[in-house]
Parts: structure tokens; sequence; C-alpha cells
């Protein structure tokens, strides 16, 4: 069962329970050749953090999966944005050439007009999708928990592609290469449902952390809990493990508690967490 992950599994048991995860596996930067070797074994080889490795599997492999909360506070988010950022460059360097090249084979026969209409058609998806991506490597990927990702965002690349289907399905004059067109048509469904999980990695894991970072100046109880063991002296590292989470995601918290507060160095923090009740004075005497 694909909820039983575990780091201890083998790489190969894990990558033999659904066809995605080779992929995923690539985009981690992970090699084949791995052998006996367990997930835990290959994360660590790779520098990377198992739990949250097996959290992106359990997404592309499982429509009914989402994080919990608990899942979600010891996430490493530096994973998950070098994994999101690396899959743009999958789609713009191998997917979208893949269907470049069967779109260009399927419209050979066709009348020099059509070609130039489809290719438009294509050219302008291709630009939308490299805006798009521009977008998040600048403005939310280094803001992870502040910059939140909508919906919206994504809709215009979700509805090219199905045009780009239905086109192919009911208006592909009858002098395209229909061997070709079949082709077309099973890259744009794989290509989809990648999008698909991608987009969802993006929201349950990037998203889903959003009610923590609220912009009403008030402080979440996360965050409270964290100010109150900076004040109390204590390293990032420190904080994580006491918490059992990723000092990325400290990181991130103490960022927002910063912004929301106005405050910048440990003693104004710490007179601020007296101010407001939330340490005694003699727990930092």
């Amino acid at each position: 069962m694909i909820s039983e992950l575990s780091p201890s599994m083998k790489m190969a048991d894990l990558l033999e329970m659904d066809p995605s995860l080779p992929g995923v596996f690539t985009r981690m930067g992970f090699s084949f050749g791995y052998g006996e070797a367990t997930v835990a074994e290959v994360c660590r080889s790779a520098g990377t953090d198992p739990e949250t490795f097996l959290l992106i599997c359990r997404i592309y492999a499982q429509d009914s999966y989402r994080p919990s909360a608990e899942e979600l506070e010891k996430v490493d988010l530096s994973v998950i944005v070098r994994y999101l950022s690396l899959s743009h460059s999958h789609y713009m360097d191998v997917a979208l050439k893949d269907l470049a090249s069967c779109l260009g084979r399927m419209i050979v026969p066709c009348p020099d007009d059509t070609q130039r209409v489809i290719w438009k058609f294509f050219s302008d998806f291709k630009e939308e999708l490299r805006k798009h991506f521009a977008y998040e490597e600048e403005f939310v990927f280094p803001n992870v928990g502040g910059a939140g990702i909508s919906e919206e965002d994504h809709s215009g690349v979700e509805e090219t592609l199905e045009d780009l289907k239905s086109l192919v399905m009911n208006h592909l004059p009858g002098n395209a290469d229909q061997q070709e067109a079949y082709k077309v048509l099973s890259v744009i469904n794989l290509l989809q449902d990648d999008i698909r999980k991608h987009i969802l990695l993006e929201e349950t894991v990037l998203e889903g952390r959003k009610e923590d970072t609220a912009d009403d100046g008030t402080l979440s109880p996360r965050e409270k809990e964290i100010l109150v063991c900076v004040a109390k002296g204590m390293l990032n590292k420190e904080i994580a493990d006491a918490l059992n989470i990723s000092i990325h995601t400290v990181i991130t918290h103490r960022k927002n508690i910063t912004r929301k507060t106005g405050i910048k160095t440990v003693a104004g923090l710490t007179v601020y967490a007296l101010l407001n009740n939330l340490l005694e004075i003699s727990s930092i005497e």
C-alpha cells in the first residue's frame, strides 16, 4: 500500500508501486543502479530528506492522499522547491519537446495554413507555461511561507492542454497523420496527469502552510511557540529538534514573526514575548 511507504523499504520496491514514481525519482536528481539500497540510503547519498521524498511519492501515486498538518510541519521545503524547479526544467526541456515532435509529424500532410495555426497555438501555450514557471521561480519559491499559489495561477495551463486535446480529437483535419495524432493524445494525457500532480504538490504543501502566515499581524500558535524558543536563546537547529520540524520551517516561521511584529533582534523579540505574556521573565534569567 502506498500509504505504508517507509524510509527502510528498498527503493526498487517503492518504484514498482506506481508508474509515475520513476519520474519523481529522476527529477530528485537520483541515479538508477541503486541495487538493494533503501529509500533512506538513496536519499542520504543525494542529500535529500527521505520523509519529504516519500510525501512527494504519495501525492503522485495516490489521488486521495493529503498530508496531515503534522506531516506538513516536518516537510523540508527546500527539497519541495528543488523538486518543483527541476520539474519545470523537465516540462520545458523534455515533455514539450516530445509533444512538439509528435505535433510536427502529425501535421506534415496538412496545408501550410493549418500547420501555421496549430504551431501558433502550441507556441503560445509554451510561452504561457514558460512565463508561469518564471513567475514561480522568481516570486513564489524564494518566498515560500509568504507568497501563495492560487488556483487561478494554474487554470490557464490546464485549460490550454485540454483545448489542444479537444482540437486533435474533434477538429483535426482528415489529412493529418492519424497514427501521430494518437501519439499526440498519449503525450498530452501523460503531461496533463503529471502537471496535475505537480499543481497538487504545490497547493497541498506550499499553499497548505499559508494558515500560519496570515497577514493580519497576529502570530499563529506555532509562531508563538517558536518565538518563545528564540527568546530563550535556542538556535534554529535546537528549535527544529525540539519541535520535530525542519530547520527550513523554523527559518520560515522566524521570517514571518519578524514581518508581523516588525522586530528583528533576539533582544527585541524577547521583550515582545514578555510584554505579551508569552513567557515569564524567570525563564530567561
